[in-house]
């Protein structure tokens, strides 16, 4: 039997998490409109550090810049993180000026 030591669950990931720091906005049914702080993302989700209301299985959709709107699923909720996976991926190009428009605001 292999120990679990915490690697398992990063081996796992589809994708490089990117830090980053840039406020958005996400529209929900069941929250209405929240402002969330994205803490980091790759092309298959993101996580934000300033949860107050979503849940596990909630659903919403984020506006992410130079991306466009993508639909969300929160995959998991600790104190005030939240960990969400995009419904769809997001294509190199867009992640790429993504990163860069927020990197630039950043500064």
């Amino acid at each position: 039997m292999q120990a679990n030591d915490g690697h398992n669950a990063s081996n796992k990931r589809r994708s490089v998490r990117h830090r980053t720091s840039f406020d958005s906005i996400t529209e929900s049914k069941k929250h209405g409109d929240l402002h969330v702080h994205v803490a980091n993302i790759s092309a298959h989700g993101f996580m934000i550090d300033n949860n107050e209301k979503l849940e596990r299985g909630d659903r919403i959709t984020i506006r992410l810049p130079e991306a466009g709107h993508f639909e969300s699923l929160v995959l998991w909720a600790v104190d005030n993180r939240a960990g969400l996976q995009f419904e769809r991926v997001i294509r190199a190009p867009e992640l790429l000026a993504l990163l860069d428009k927020v990197a630039i605001s950043g500064r």
